[in-house]
């Protein structure tokens, strides 16, 4: 299972379909089927996690003690509006209306590789996120990637 490359602007129609794109579908693992699952990110956008990665993902969540509070709410928030998706006939998947309101997406969403999995953002809200001037990314990249120490082959 690899990494996702790239960012893709996509149309949202009024029912809540668009079409994924063929440069992500070409990406994916022949094991996940074309089949997705979406939740809500943490910040006001969408995760499209291939059902491979899903799974794994999950099972990280079963080992969790759900006798602790703060475990049982992670859970479910993580889970508030899972819903499965499966690429139909014509290349479409169709977003839940739900979701789609707490991204607050119109019609232009951007799909962006994030890992192993896909952020969906409505198009203006990624442009303000990515355009965020307080944020000095070398700064940020000296301050998450510096502790990073490199495997010698």
């Amino acid at each position: 299972m690899g990494n996702f490359i790239g960012e893709f602007d996509c149309k949202i129609d009024a029912k809540g379909r668009f079409l994924f794109p063929s440069g992500l579908k070409k990406q994916l693992d022949p094991s996940s089927q074309e089949i997705f699952v979406v939740n809500r990110g943490f910040e006001k956008h969408l995760v499209l996690w291939p059902i491979n990665v899903w799974e794994q993902e999950t099972k990280k969540l079963n080992k969790l003690n759900l006798y602790k509070k703060k475990n049982r709410e992670f859970v479910r928030r993580f889970n508030n509006g899972a819903t499965q998706l499966i690429i139909d006939g014509n290349g479409r998947l169709l977003l839940p209306k739900r979701l789609m309101g707490y991204a607050t997406m119109t019609k232009e969403i951007v799909l962006k590789s994030f890992i192993n999995k896909i952020e969906i953002w409505d198009k203006a809200a990624h442009d303000e996120l990515m355009n965020n001037e307080d944020i000095d990314f070398a700064d940020l990249a000296e301050e998450v990637m510096g502790e990073i120490e490199e495997d010698e082959d």
